[in-house]
């Protein structure tokens, strides 16, 4: 039912609708709107849920940025988001995305999103409505309609780190499955046959792919993956810590563990140091560590630790020229393109002996 004096007319709403559009929908006038976008004072409320569900049906979210801009200029931001800020890996992500966008006059404003789905989606909404010109995205997996073009209103958008099925863009990640195939092959070629797994969520594109490649190197070496020594789940150094524990408890522990990202690889560092204080023996002598990334303060493992490398920040410099590509119009009606960055494996010696539990090495 319109206001007096007005009538409902469907419109076709822009890609990112406005105060105006809005109004038309809901048969009311801008000033309506406004108010109730502002808090509804002095609005009826049967006025306010009509504005309401016009907001809804369009998609309409406000442009917390448009006191701050001219007519015809754009913004000038871009929204990025990581899965967990407090890891150094995506701190140096993020000063290779800046690098880059600073050199293009760019600014950027980010968020985490704990592995949350749907906090990605808040944070996603909220970026769209401060009229960022593009995005970059460290996926969490799970449910995706909030990456869909219709979603983010066109907004460009590129993915970090990691891809996500069912989402058609541009992406820059890692050669998860090559290095962690390398890295679990050196441990076999050392001799050891009970190798644990700790690594994050299966639902995680790079957890996924990290185990992928340590299969790959079990069946290559003719050796079986221990089910009994795989721990996957993991989100955070805590429940990393508990799973080695309980791996480290085991009467038959492992040898060596192959820790799939560098939160997990500490927690089982945490796991080991209480365990030799528990025990009165020192355990890094005789369980042989791999990490992939690197992690604060690992030349101070007192064990052998072969590490998983490639350039963070590089990634993030990767990502955002990715984008700057499509922003420039370069690309913009091309195929997607996912760039595969290399990796390389560094290891530190502690103990020039072959470690207790071990087979020795098999001629190649």
């Amino acid at each position: 039912m319109a206001e007096p004096g007005s009538e409902e007319r469907a419109i076709q709403p822009r890609s990112v609708p406005t105060i105006s559009d809005v109004a038309r929908h809901a048969g009311v006038s801008p000033m309506t709107v406004s108010r109730v976008l502002s808090g509804g004072q002095n609005v009826s409320a049967p006025m306010r849920r009509k504005v309401e569900t016009s907001v809804r049906a369009l998609g309409y979210r406000r442009n917390e940025n448009a006191r701050s801009l001219r007519p015809g200029h754009r913004s000038g931001l871009v929204g990025v988001v990581v899965t967990n800020l407090a890891n150094p890996y995506y701190a140096e992500v993020l000063e290779g995305i800046g690098e880059i966008l600073s050199e293009a006059d760019r600014r950027v404003i980010f968020g985490t999103s704990h592995e949350d789905p749907e906090e990605e989606a808040r944070l996603i909404a909220d970026f769209v409505g401060r009229q960022t010109e593009g995005l970059i995205v460290v996926p969490a997996g799970g449910p995706s309609e909030h990456l869909r073009p219709d979603q983010r209103h066109g907004v460009p958008l590129v993915f970090a780190s990691r891809r996500q099925d069912g989402v058609d863009v541009d992406a820059v990640i890692v050669d998860d499955v090559r290095g962690a195939e390398r890295v679990t092959a050196l441990l076999l070629e050392e001799g050891h046959r009970r190798i644990a797994f700790v690594g994050n969520a299966v639902s995680v594109f790079t957890g996924q792919r990290r185990y992928e490649g340590f299969e790959r190197a079990h069946r290559a070496a003719g050796v079986p993956v221990l089910p009994e020594l795989v721990r996957r789940g993991q989100q955070d150094i805590h429940s990393a810590e508990n799973a080695a524990q309980e791996l480290l408890a085991l009467d038959e522990p492992p040898t060596a563990i192959f820790g799939a990202n560098n939160r997990n690889m500490v927690g089982a560092i945490k796991a080991l140091h209480a365990a030799s204080a528990a025990r009165g023996t020192d355990l890094f002598a005789r369980v042989r560590l791999a990490s992939f990334d690197t992690f604060d303060l690992e030349e101070l493992v007192p064990g052998d630790l072969s590490v998983v490398t490639h350039d963070a920040r590089e990634l993030g410099r990767t990502a955002a020229e990715l984008l700057l590509v499509r922003l420039q119009g370069k690309r913009s009606d091309r195929p997607t393109r996912t760039i595969e960055l290399p990796t390389s494996i560094r290891t530190r010696r502690r103990s020039p002996e072959r470690l207790p539990g071990a087979e020795p090495a098999t001629p190649a």
